[in-house]
């Protein structure tokens, strides 16, 4: 396989698993928070698409440096990431991607190499990483590092770090593109909070309903964002009685109708992070509790 010859080709893609575990027929690598993408180099030239196989080239200018680490025609897989304070951080990345700011400097992530003048899928992942290894870490592409076997304590300095999660993947699994792989897999560490209920909304398939969430900072009331939760939870006919017209949430308006409540309900939920621009990212509504009064 060629990849140059395919303007379409889209990446290798990881299946799920719930628990970390220990197998020596595998490595472990950081799973970074940023935007998969597959990097086709030559001396002359740089071109970057994104999962779906979209040309996302210029968007990325700096990336263009990569250039000048290849000698042949070069197919890189990883992922675009912003780093601050030494962790991926994806909300600065959005920022990034919808040209808020060109002063956020990304760095590419690899993890795999599949061409190099000659196809390399065939090879196993191990001979691609060893070949991968010569070259040389920048200040603009960085090789992922990997473990063998200990996936038990290397995904304890994931959690210990509150960073996104691991990848597990067979020392001899083949590349094939366009596939999502039990090969590969990803195990995802979830951040868990309680947040304040201020109000709820009603989506328009009437099957769920939406938490609007806050937290207090610096004696305000503050908007978090919002969890969907099933209609048939027992938590629907509860804020119903709680009603109240006043909107609790400071500096914050809504485009939509909420129904504000009285603050007397914590909500306990799941999510990777939190955004840029206030909300949760992939969020999953765990419990609730009362409060004994309000807050």
């Amino acid at each position: 396989m060629n990849p140059f010859m395919f303007s379409s080709f889209q990446p290798m893609l990881l299946s799920k698993a719930k628990e970390p575990f220990d197998d020596d027929r595998y490595i472990f690598e950081m799973k970074f928070d940023g935007m998969r993408a597959v990097i086709f180099a030559t001396p002359e030239s740089v071109r970057i698409q994104n999962r779906y196989a979209k040309d996302i080239t210029s968007k990325f200018a700096e990336l263009q440096q990569i250039k000048h680490l290849v000698t042949k025609p070069t197919v890189f897989d990883g992922e675009i990431v912003c780093f601050q304070d030494g962790k991926p951080n994806f909300s600065m990345l959005q920022k990034r991607i919808l040209g808020k700011t060109r002063n956020i400097p990304v760095v590419f992530v690899c993890f795999d190499l599949l061409y190099e003048g000659r196809d390399l899928t065939v090879f196993p992942l191990e001979k691609r990483k060893k070949i991968l290894a010569r070259f040389s870490n920048t200040n603009y592409f960085v090789k992922t590092f990997f473990v063998v076997g200990k996936g038990k304590k290397f995904f304890q300095k994931i959690v210990s770090n509150r960073l996104e999660g691991m990848v597990a993947k067979k020392r001899d699994s083949l590349y094939f593109g366009h596939t999502r792989s039990l090969d590969w897999i990803k195990i995802k560490y979830l951040q868990r909070e309680w947040f304040i209920i201020g109000g709820f909304g009603c989506s328009v398939s009437q099957s769920v309903f939406s938490l609007y969430l806050g937290e207090y900072k610096e004696g305000n009331f503050v908007y978090i964002g919002k969890v969907s939760v099933s209609r048939k939870n027992e938590l629907y006919s509860m804020l119903k009685k709680i009603e109240r017209k006043k909107c609790p949430f400071k500096n914050h308006t809504f485009s939509q109708e909420v129904h504000f409540v009285a603050l007397k309900l914590w909500a306990e939920v799941e999510f990777l992070e939190r955004g840029f621009k206030g909300g949760l990212r992939h969020p999953v509504f765990i419990r609730f509790k009362k409060s004994s009064s309000q807050f």
